[in-house]
């Protein structure tokens, strides 16, 4: 295409679409206000572990990156979920091999996806934050945080993927016609970790993602290549249990032993790491449009950032990535039509996903333990198995079916969810069920995928 385009923002999204764009031949100016992730470490408590799913490794596959990815993975073949009483429980997230999601080092994969950006010949500029966003000079003002230099950029071709609290978007969302909601969940997270045995092993099973439900909050742990694991607590900022109220060593640590008693056990820098890492929010943010003219487009948490309780904030941005470079296939490099082709076909998918993410929370803190839902789920694999291209579990759909939008994904779950509902009312257990007659009502209901 042989034209100069910015993208604001050298994260996961940022680091990916530079790398299409620079496959098309553009000249890609990459600006980041963080100093450069592969030379400095995060801070404590800020690397959280992402879920990489088909979407995601579509996306990566589609860069030529799949191969080199998956060295970093971590295979997570479902749930484990623990009992305060210390006892597990694998819940598998599919039925068949491939159906499994994988655990990925967030700084790890960002370091591969710069380093693939520099090779692709894009200029990356670390140390600058974006100062000043000009919309009728088409201006972008930049300031070198070492230097204190400024440095002016035209906006024009400007891609925006500055995360959640986008500079970018809330100079956008100040124009006439233009709309932002930021919805902020009741609950934070704080981070810890499970470190390796002493001879690299794991010391819980490495191929699940490990639940420790309680009803109003949860603490999950996912694995790490060098045998630990990154663990998450998510609780309600306020009350009894809740952040505010753990404010003494002491409160933390009755807080899980009474609990994570069998979690407690395995963080051996419990309460010190509790009050050094932060806690960090969680919000939805929604915005529309994302783009204006040929200016200027949102992309990934600048544009819709999730709850993380799906495992597709990542997965959503990357596939917004793919999305973005076929809108520019589609339209002949028209930009203008791109970023509005961008936006229309995506807006309903990443609404579908704020909405399912925050409704996975419930389900992975509190359903997962549910009698009924454990029938709901062994009903849905039974229908699966009988009409594979008919019923496909909602979460299979978003996981597993990169050919399926998120918003196609949610329809049709809700479908399917009526469908059971009516199914177990009154039953127990799967041998109480007509299971020929729901099929029926699967074949009248539902057309093939």
């Amino acid at each position: 295409m042989n034209q100069t385009v910015t993208v604001v923002g050298a994260g996961l999204a940022g680091s990916l679409m530079a790398i299409f764009l620079a496959r098309r031949g553009c000249a890609v100016t990459l600006m980041e206000k963080r100093q450069d992730m592969r030379r400095k470490s995060l801070p404590a408590g800020r690397s959280i572990n992402l879920a990489l799913a088909n979407r995601g490794l579509k996306s990566l596959r589609a860069v030529g990156l799949e191969d080199r990815v998956r060295e970093q993975l971590v295979t997570m073949r479902g749930r484990m979920v623990h009992d305060q009483h210390g006892d597990t429980d694998l819940q598998p997230y599919g039925q068949r091999p491939w159906e499994v999601i994988y655990s990925v080092s967030r700084p790890g994969l960002n370091a591969l996806l710069l380093d693939e950006a520099e090779s692709a010949g894009v200029d990356l500029r670390f140390g600058q934050a974006c100062r000043r966003v000009d919309l009728e000079a088409a201006v972008l003002t930049f300031e070198d945080e070492s230097s204190g230099q400024t440095a002016e950029l035209p906006l024009r071709r400007c891609i925006a993927a500055d995360g959640a609290g986008s500079v970018l978007r809330e100079t956008l969302m100040k124009q006439p016609g233009f709309d932002c909601t930021v919805d902020w969940l009741e609950h934070g997270y704080k981070e810890l970790c499970i470190p390796a045995s002493d001879d690299g092993s794991y010391r819980i099973d490495a191929n699940a993602l490990h639940i420790w439900p309680r009803g109003g909050y949860m603490l999950i742990a996912l694995p790490n290549l060098d045998g630990s694991f990154t663990v998450t607590l998510f609780l309600p900022n306020e009350g009894d249990p809740g952040f505010d109220h753990l404010d003494t060593r002491d409160r933390v640590s009755d807080f899980f032993k009474a609990r994570f008693p069998d979690a407690a056990a395995l963080i051996p820098d419990l309460e010190d790491a509790f009050f050094v890492n932060p806690t960090g929010p969680l919000g939805t943010v929604r915005s529309a449009p994302w783009h204006l003219d040929d200016k200027l487009c949102l992309l990934g948490d600048a544009a819709h950032a999730v709850v993380p309780f799906h495992g597709q904030g990542m997965n959503a941005a990357f596939e917004d990535c793919l999305e973005m470079d076929a809108s520019l296939e589609a339209t002949g490099g028209d930009w203008s039509r791109s970023f509005e082709r961008f936006f229309e076909r995506r807006k309903p998918n990443t609404d579908a996903i704020a909405d399912m993410a925050i409704e996975n929370y419930t389900e992975m803190r509190a359903s997962v333990t549910d009698p009924r839902f454990l029938l709901r789920k062994q009903l849905a694999f039974e229908l699966e198995r009988r009409q594979p291209d008919r019923l496909v579990p909602r979460y299979s759909m978003v996981m597993f079916r990169d050919d399926i939008g998120y918003a196609d994904a949610q329809s049709r779950g809700r479908t399917q969810l009526e469908i059971m509902e009516r199914a177990l009312q009154g039953k127990e257990r799967l041998e109480e069920i007509d299971i020929d007659a729901v099929e029926r009502q699967v074949l009248e209901t539902l057309p093939p995928i």
